[in-house]
């Protein structure tokens, strides 16, 4: 029986005795990381809350832009459309047309309407002068008439005047004819003289009395011609009054009526002005370049004033609306520099703070909030601030209303 083979055992060296106990050197360690991370994490927490203070961002802010509305302003009916969704027109260019036939006609009758005024104007308007000139004429006549009647007075007056002394002359003969009778008669009586004498002078005082009956008919004729020629002077003053007062008047009417009918041929200008217009009015232009958006008519749609046919969205002037809270406005001041990150394309923009804002959303809202009744709770409200872009940045032509953007607005 064969015995085991003896095998050596290798000889370890005797330990030394150690100074420090190895798990209070893990402790140290455990501690000197604790600190290490600890400093870390102080240092990177103040230098996170040194840069989260130099900038203010927000979620809930997107592109806007300036939204005009194409809309028809006279009533017809489409017979043309040459704009299409998401096609960019100049301002000017040609969009829509109505149909025109009952503008142009109803062009066509307030032009004929204008020259019918017209016409009625060049009739008026000589008979102002006209109307002066016989007026002149008619009181420069009636003049002379009152000259002539004023005559004819003066006239009648010497022949009355004549008149009367002739009766006066006959009296004066007829009463010296009488006393001649009386006398021949108590001479004939006496018998003095011979009674062919005083037959001779009662003939002589008989004819002297019907001369004195004569002349008195011939001065109460005088005299009747003297009060038929005052009359007739007194007339003809009268008229000369009435020509000289009729006159202003009459060339004031005749004024009024040339100013009439000039009024009416400028209202008939203006109905042709507004026929023009409205006959214009069938070709419908872009007021403004954009892009076209919400087309709302087709060809044969009946339209009617005011009723909207395009939206054209201006992509050439864009700015963003940013509904920051109202703790986030503290330091936010116009001019300050904004990042715009865009959703849509991941692609950052600079810009600037354009203005603040007037009122909150919520106030300025279709409903706004009453909180004098019910319960009420307190709300962080936001407040849009516009911000705008900076010009000559490659991509702006790429933006679009309504894109959702994150602005970050630098405060230092």
């Amino acid at each position: 029986m064969m015995q085991p083979e003896e095998v050596e055992l290798p000889v370890r060296p005797a330990p030394v005795p150690e100074l420090v106990p190895a798990s209070s050197r893990s402790r140290w360690k455990a501690l000197l990381v604790v600190l290490v991370v600890g400093a870390v994490l102080a240092a990177g927490g103040v230098l996170y809350w040194n840069y989260a203070a130099t900038y203010v961002s927000t979620d809930d802010a997107q592109v806007g832009a300036h939204l005009n509305g194409i809309s028809a302003r006279i009533a017809g009916t489409v017979t043309g459309i040459h704009a299409d969704e998401n096609q960019f027109v100049k301002a000017g260019q040609l969009v829509a047309e109505l149909d025109p036939s009952d503008y142009q006609v109803a062009l066509d009758e307030a032009r004929a309407e204008m020259s019918q005024k017209q016409a009625e104007v060049r009739v008026q308007d000589p008979s102002v002068p006209i109307i002066e000139n016989t007026n002149e004429t008619g009181i420069l006549a009636a003049e002379a008439d009152v000259a002539n009647a004023e005559s004819g007075v003066a006239l009648a007056e010497r022949d009355y005047a004549a008149t009367q002394a002739r009766l006066r002359e006959a009296e004066a003969n007829a009463t010296k004819a009488q006393a001649d009778v009386d006398r021949y008669k108590a001479l004939v009586d006496k018998d003095e003289v011979p009674r062919q004498v005083y037959d001779q002078a009662v003939a002589s005082a008989n004819g002297l009395a019907a001369a004195v009956d004569s002349a008195r008919a011939t001065a109460e004729a005088a005299q009747k011609a003297v009060e038929q020629k005052s009359a007739q002077r007194t007339e003809t003053a009268t008229r000369l009054m009435e020509a000289q007062m009729n006159a202003p008047h009459e060339v004031a009417i005749r004024r009024a009526n040339v100013a009439a009918k000039q009024a009416d041929a400028q209202v008939a200008k203006t109905r042709v002005n507004l026929a023009q217009l409205n006959l214009s009015y069938t070709k419908i232009d872009a007021p403004v370049s954009g892009v076209v958006s919400k087309r709302n008519v087709e060809i044969g749609n009946h339209v009617q004033p005011g009723q909207q046919l395009f939206l054209i969205a201006q992509i050439d002037d864009l700015w963003v609306t940013a509904n920051f809270k109202e703790t986030q406005l503290r330091r936010i001041r116009p001019n300050q520099k904004v990042t715009i990150s865009v959703d849509a394309f991941g692609q950052k923009f600079h810009g600037y703070v354009e203005s603040m804002p007037a009122a909150t959303g919520t106030l300025t809202s279709l409903l706004p909030p009453e909180n004098a009744s019910g319960n009420y709770v307190k709300v962080v409200q936001r407040l849009p601030v516009r911000i705008r872009f900076d010009n000559n940045q490659a991509g702006l032509d790429r933006l679009r209303p309504g894109m959702s953007v994150e602005p970050t607005v630098w405060i230092r």
